[in-house]
């Protein structure tokens, strides 16, 4: 498999991965001396759910208003990651306490959409929700976290692009080059977390570009930089990697023992994340993949196979031929 990077007016060429756990991804797509490998972790345990990020990702890159629209789910309002979303803040809803917290009352008999339909002067309301515990707690939690591309080290996106519009940074991020982009839409199944989608109006396709044009001049990504809890966290991606063991240990401490990381590990299906994550429950709770592999993994091995059949084939023909001509 190969990937591609872009130099000046877009000109592409392709590079072998390296081998080993962890290859040196920008060097590997034909960067010289390319600096240390950049990256996110969201540290989803301190996300306040403010949807500072997905403002300051739409303001810098002059993504689309995609619509408020009232999903069912809780505050959030964008549903996922697409064209016209490039950070995409989560919110779960779970009746279960967070870490070593005792329940307060259970709200199973609180029939929301009933309440929200009996709203009005208060003699008019027939459902109340009941009260909270005296310490003002309730078994009720929010996980929220905000989601975003993952600049995988192995990006099925890359191997698919037929145009190179797709390319592998010095800063090894992933990146889309619109004006180079023919809408042909191969990397949008070739995802295997969902992310990139084409814009309705154009077809072209669209992601998270971790503000290569902010790193370009020494500037961090713009949802970084709003971020007021450090949910978002920016930097050298061994740095980072260090910094969430850290916070996972720190939690495991406190009594949070469902801490995990997800996307950080060099040895899982896509290589590890470029943008990993920090849960207090499984992937599946927040949308994500539990096992994401790396859809173009078995491409060698289809194009060994397609080249035997085919020379297989020729054989037969060629001893046909030489059959009939006796």
């Amino acid at each position: 498999m190969t990937e591609q990077s872009a130099g000046a007016g877009g000109r592409t060429k392709h590079a072998h991965r390296l081998s080993g756990p962890e290859p040196d991804v920008a060097a590997a797509a034909g960067h010289p001396d390319p600096p240390p490998r950049v990256g996110f972790f969201t540290d989803t345990s301190v996300c306040i759910g403010c949807k500072a990020c997905e403002v300051a990702c739409k303001e810098w890159n002059a993504v689309p208003e995609d619509g408020l629209l009232f999903t069912g789910m809780s505050y959030d309002n964008t549903q996922g990651l697409g064209a016209d979303t490039w950070r995409h803040v989560a919110f779960v809803e779970q009746r279960k306490p967070l870490g070593g917290q005792e329940p307060g009352i259970g709200h199973g008999s609180v029939d929301v959409f009933e309440a929200a339909r009996c709203l009005g002067p208060p003699e008019a309301a027939t459902v109340t929700a009941p009260p909270v515990a005296p310490d003002g707690r309730t078994e009720l939690r929010w996980l929220m976290a905000s989601d975003v591309c993952k600049h995988c080290t192995h990006a099925a996106c890359l191997d698919v692009c037929p145009t190179g519009s797709l390319f592998r940074t010095e800063f090894g991020t992933v990146v889309v080059q619109e004006d180079i982009c023919n809408g042909c839409g191969y990397c949008v199944p070739a995802c295997p977390y969902g992310v990139i989608d084409q814009r309705r109006d154009d077809g072209r396709a669209w992601k998270c570009t971790l503000c290569y044009d902010r790193l370009s001049v020494g500037m961090e990504p713009a949802c970084a930089k709003a971020c007021p809890t450090d949910s978002i966290q920016f930097g050298p991606l061994d740095e980072l990697r260090e910094r969430a063991a850290s916070r996972v240990a720190r939690l495991h401490a406190a009594g949070v023992t469902d801490a995990r990381l997800y996307g950080e590990s060099p040895d899982d299906g896509v290589g590890g994340d470029g943008a990993f994550f920090l849960l207090l429950d499984e992937p599946e709770v927040y949308g994500l993949p539990p096992d994401p592999v790396v859809t173009t993994r078995d491409l060698p091995s289809m194009w060994r196979h397609a080249a035997v059949a085919a020379a297989s084939l020729a054989a037969l023909a060629a001893a046909g031929f030489a059959g009939r001509s006796r």
